[in-house]
């Protein structure tokens, strides 16, 4: 646990790095070349832009529908992940078992508790590390989806000097810049405790520590960043929130029983 911790740390820091290690001072156009513009930006920003026309010029309606459509893109990667957590969670109680039985710190005590902790994995076909894939799936997203917004001059229009459109304004706020009643921030933070809260693997203190550091990292991080990228932030976790929902139904996350071949109850 404390390597995935490790794991989404260092992600999170290498979104942070990405983000100022492209031209993000120049607008994105269709003329850019480059992988990361012709194959990345420019699609976000021409979908954001053509969603956005087609419903009156609402860039922030805009941003809502590429939200949800990236969200269904990979929604078999979050469902395997929920599935993989609940199941995760369905195990504490052998897990604790063997941590139990396996409480001394020498070395080849430590090598039978790793040793049987897998066996418990294998027999019940549970990858540990399967909730890890959607994190590598999604940040290179959410990055592009970031300079989309930030070099599409009808959100942006400080980054094209030639724009001579207003900025766009989207309930209470400009999408281009920080919400100045940090609203959207705390409800940003607030959306993902709760998202968090429904795939939390209980008896886990990791878990229980992460449950509280990532919505105050969303929160600094949307205090600051444009409106936009918070909202795509609030509605991928009602997104999220609702899928977890009704992906977690009665039989998710119980793993069968090697003797009786029931599923264990929680």
């Amino acid at each position: 646990m404390a390597r995935k911790l490790g794991l989404i740390g260092l992600l999170i820091g290498l979104m942070v790095v990405m983000t100022g290690c492209f031209s993000i001072d120049q607008p994105i156009k269709v003329e850019n070349d480059g992988f990361w513009d012709s194959f990345f930006v420019y699609p976000l920003s021409w979908l954001i832009t053509t969603i956005a026309e087609a419903l009156g010029n609402s860039y922030g309606l805009g941003i809502i529908c590429v939200t949800i459509i990236l969200r269904i893109v990979i929604l078999p990667l979050m469902i395997k992940q929920t599935k993989s957590t609940k199941a995760m969670q369905a195990l504490q109680p052998q897990m604790k078992e063997i941590r139990e039985k396996y409480s001394a710190k020498d070395q080849a005590t430590q090598q039978k508790l790793q040793k049987e902790t897998m066996a418990l994995f294998q027999e019940h076909s549970v990858n540990p590390l399967a909730g890890c894939l959607p994190i590598f799936v999604q940040m290179p997203i959410l990055i592009a989806l970031y300079h989309a917004i930030i070099r599409t001059p009808q959100i942006n229009p400080d980054v094209d000097p030639t724009y001579t459109g207003a900025p766009q304004d989207f309930l209470w706020f400009e999408l281009g810049s920080a919400d100045p009643y940090f609203i959207l921030p705390l409800v940003a933070g607030a959306t993902t405790f709760i998202q968090q809260k429904m795939m939390m693997v209980q008896d886990n203190p990791q878990m229980k520590m992460l449950l509280y550091i990532m919505p105050i990292m969303i929160i600094a991080f949307a205090a600051f960043f444009p409106s936009a990228l918070a909202l795509y932030w609030v509605i991928g976790n009602l997104f999220m929130i609702v899928q977890t929902h009704f992906i977690t139904g009665p039989n998710v996350g119980k793993v069968k029983d090697a003797k009786t071949g029931g599923a264990n109850k929680k």
